[in-house]
């Protein structure tokens, strides 16, 4: 028996250890198997204690009423697996999915107690030292912006709080439907490091059109010289679906009217944030281009949200980092 808790001792210390570099290394290994494993290693000793327990104490008040001498009153197999529940539900703060995989697990259904008393209890005490998951966790660890639906958003602005251009900003960067030149949207491409483009009628007017893609265009373009005679840097790129007669000199035109997206999701300036974050949070969106009458006046991407929301929380929105 005492080999026996050395042993799983052991292999506890190094599940442990190795889980944490495997996690923190970023490789395919997962943690949701490796948690089962050693809240299983952990409750098998705690069974085998008990187990010695009764064999050597039956007298026990505890043991006395249902325990007699010589018999396998405590099934070690048991608190291994109502300890694999508890490890795992702490780590991932699962509860009634934890309790029905374990019950997928096992089949036995006089052990859905046992596995939801393991399971709350767990999330109990994990939420008593942050109110986080694993999971969740490494997303802020890494900095990617994620909106987290338990998260509530009660405050009275507006999308134009919000949105950018700030008056301070230099202005948004968009195309023309036919005033730009190849040249004109690499220099933008190299510039700007934004995932896409509005695009509009004229920079006078500012009427939307619709929105294009970073990747579409550069794919668009790489193609194009490729693949079509006449297409160079001074050629005229138009974003419409019938492009005015050029004169005979002219360069060939390129026509990137099928990466054109017609209909991108857009507010209104006076939308509520408390939509705009439902919106976001719902749909899944990246960005979200503000109007006012058809005319385009700034855009909100997740990041500004999730800043924004951290500044009304009273946190330093600039201490969000994001990947």
């Amino acid at each position: 028996v005492y080999v026996a808790i050395w042993q799983l001792a052991l292999a506890l210390v190094f599940k442990i250890f190795i889980t944490i570099f495997t996690f923190g290394m970023k490789i395919p290994s997962g943690l949701f198997i490796p948690s089962m494993a050693v809240g299983a290693i952990a409750g098998r000793m705690v069974g085998i204690g008990v187990e010695q327990m009764a064999y050597h104490h039956h007298d026990w008040f505890i043991f006395r009423s249902w325990c007699r001498p010589g018999a396998d009153c405590v099934t070690p197999g048991l608190y291994a697996m109502v300890g694999a529940a508890a490890c795992l539900g702490g780590v991932t703060r699962m509860t009634v999915s934890l309790v029905v995989i374990m019950f997928e697990l096992t089949g036995g259904l006089e052990y859905i107690v046992p596995l939801m008393a393991a399971a709350v209890t767990s999330k109990w005490v994990a939420d008593a030292f942050g109110k986080v998951g694993i999971y969740e966790a490494h997303i802020h660890l890494n900095g990617y912006p994620f909106l987290d639906a338990k998260d509530e958003f009660t405050h009275r602005t507006l999308a134009t709080d919000v949105m950018r251009p700030r008056r301070t900003e230099p202005p948004l960067s968009v195309l023309t439907q036919g005033s730009m030149t190849v040249e004109d949207i690499e220099t933008l491409i190299k510039e700007t490091d934004y995932n896409g483009f509005p695009v509009v009628v004229s920079r006078e007017s500012e009427r939307l059109i619709g929105f294009v893609l970073r990747r579409d265009l550069i794919l668009a373009i790489k193609n194009a010289r490729k693949r079509q005679d006449g297409v160079v840097s001074n050629s005229i790129v138009y974003l419409t679906e019938d492009p005015p007669q050029l004169p005979p000199n002219s360069p060939c035109p390129l026509k990137l009217r099928r990466i054109l997206n017609l209909s991108p999701f857009t507010v209104t300036d006076h939308t509520p944030m408390e939509t705009v974050v439902d919106i976001f949070r719902k749909l899944g969106l990246r960005q979200c281009l503000v109007t006012h009458s058809g005319r385009l006046l700034g855009i909100l991407t997740k990041k500004d949200v999730l800043r924004h929301m951290a500044q009304m929380a009273n946190q330093d929105p600039e201490s969000i980092m994001f990947n």
